[in-house]
Parts: C-alpha cells; sequence; structure tokens
C-alpha cells in the first residue's frame, strides 16, 4: 500500500545547526543516542534544549525489526567505561530527568541488564537529582535481568510494546504477549516504581486493535502512556499504511485516561521519550526519593 506525501501536520523540519553543542558533547564522551540512531523528528528540537536519549550497550542490535532504524548486526562487546560517560553528560548537561535505552543485545547472558543497571548508579553518583527513566527491551522475558534494572531502583521503567498483536511479526524476534509479562515483572518485582509503554499508529492496526492494547497495558499494571505516528525512516524499512489525523491521537488520549492511564502522550510527533519528564511531573510523582 502506497500512501500520500506527509501530511501538513507532518512537515516538521530538523535543523542541523540547532543540534551542534549536543553533538560536540556526545562525540567528546563517545555515547550514542536513539536520537540520532532512529533518526528521530524531535532531534533539533530536544538537542537544542540539550535533551538527549542515550543509547547504551552501542549501536547494533541483534533484531531485525523492520520499521526501526537502529543497525543490524553482531554487536561490539561491552564498554564498561560508558556508564560513567552517560553520567558525566547527564551532569554537564543539568538534566532533571533523563532516558536510557538500548539495543536489544541478544547476545549478551543478561541482555545487558547489568549496564542499564550500572549506568542507573552512576548517574545517581553524580547527579541525584536527577530523574531517570530505563526504556529496557524485553530481555527475552528473563525475569533475573528483569529484577537486575528495578534492583537499581529507578524512577520509572519503560518498555514499548510498539504495535499491536497482530502486527508483531515486524518485530522479529519479539512476542506480544511477553512484552506485556515484561511490563507487569517490572510491576510486580517493584510495585512503587511506575510502568511506562508506547505505541506507534499508521502501521495497519484497526481502532479496535488500538483500544484493545490499551486494556491490556492497563492490565499489565503500566500507568503511563505514549502513542505517536509511524515514520518509516526510508523507502528500505516497513512502510507507513496511514497518517493518522491529530484529533483521531486527542480521541485516543482521552479514552486511555478513562480507562486509567495517569499521564498519556498522544500525538503525531510523540515519541516515548519526548517531554518524558512531564509524565512524572505532572502526576506529582516527580520526587527524587528513590535514589
Amino acid at each position: 500500500m502506497k500512501v500520500a506525501r506527509k501530511p501538513e501536520w507532518l512537515q516538521k523540519r530538523v535543523n542541523p545547526g540547532e543540534q551542534a553543542g549536543m553533538r560536540a558533547l556526545l562525540g567528546e564522551l563517545r555515547l550514542n543516542t536513539v536520537c540520532q540512531q532512529a533518526l528521530c523528528p524531535n532531534i533539533s528540537e530536544c538537542f537544542r534544549c540539550g535533551q538527549a536519549t542515550f543509547l547504551i550497550l552501542g549501536r547494533l542490535c541483534t533484531r531485525q525489526c523492520s520499521f526501526c532504524n537502529v543497525d543490524k548486526a553482531q554487536p561490539q562487546p561491552v564498554d564498561s567505561g560508558e556508564p560513567a560517560r552517560v553520567a558525566e553528560a547527564v551532569a554537564r548537561l543539568g538534566l532533571s530527568h533523563v532516558v536510557i535505552t538500548s539495543p536489544t543485545r541478544d547476545d549478551l547472558p543478561d541482555g545487558g541488564a547489568s549496564i542499564h543497571a550500572a549506568t542507573v548508579a552512576a548517574i545517581r553518583a553524580v547527579s541525584p537529582a536527577t530523574r531517570i527513566e530505563p526504556l529496557i527491551p524485553d530481555f527475552r522475558g528473563d525475569r533475573h535481568s528483569l529484577a537486575t534494572v528495578m534492583a537499581s531502583r529507578p524512577n520509572i521503567v519503560a518498555h514499548n510494546v510498539e504495535t499491536v498483536g497482530r502486527l508483531y511479526h515486524i518485530r522479529s524476534g519479539a512476542d506480544y504477549g511477553r512484552s506485556l509479562d515484561v511490563l507487569s515483572t517490572c510491576r510486580d518485582l517493584s510495585p512503587e516504581t511506575p510502568v511506562k509503554s508506547g505505541i506507534m499508529l499508521g502501521m495497519g492496526e484497526t481502532g479496535d486493535e488500538v483500544v484493545q492494547v490499551l486494556g491490556d497495558l492497563r492490565g499489565a499494571g503500566c500507568a503511563y502512556l505514549s502513542i505517536g505516528q509511524y515514520l518509516a525512516p526510508s523507502r528500505n524499512h516497513y512502510p507507513v499504511q496511514e497518517y493518522i489525523r491529530p484529533e483521531v491521537f486527542e480521541t485516543l488520549r482521552e479514552t486511555a485516561l478513562g480507562m486509567g492511564f495517569l499521564h498519556v502522550e498522544s500525538g503525531p510527533y510523540v515519541r516515548s521519550s519526548y517531554h518524558a519528564g512531564q509524565y512524572l511531573a505532572d502526576t506529582g510523582a516527580d520526587d527524587n526519593s528513590r535514589r
């Protein structure tokens, strides 16, 4: 299916000049961001404001998801100095909230959970007031790996289901039920830690399927949600099936809030880490007693 060119509400411009300062810092500290790897359309806005979502455990993913722009190949060995460099960047940027994510590392026994935990600890040591949000892969559903992350006491933990169960063939190596189990396991391991997820629209899902996902996420204990428009990184990726109108996103936001979600960001340019600090701040859950 070939869709029309992007509509007027999806014409945000990327300005490389606004990114120079952040790119210099990232280059100096030898750090990656999902902002760059995923070709995020919000990159200029976030980099200009001194915000970035750090991509730890390298730039290479062991899975072959057809919607994602992160490179797929055999990853390099783990960089044990990376957590400290991420922490330095957080401190130098003065971040009040930071999202830490990673590619899927099925080549590692714990999926990289120990590095996620080490990164949380390193940030706590140098910037104790910063709220920390690990955006984690599924770790193949391994409870020990999830326990490792939750024991680091993040302020909020996120795992994105990305799409409806029927379309999980585009998430090579992933499983819809397993992703829901990841969220519920995180909740069970640390009931006081808020759980967050995200989905993309425009991949061929139906409205009823989206509502079903919202219900499944609530059933898994998810309290925070992002809903955004899927934008194919290139012609070689899974094609956009539909551009969803802004009013549909607003309707879904109201539906999700009515189902009991505490905070929902829903709009064409919404991404899981976009304005991530607002989720806790807007619900009065932004204290830092978890350090």
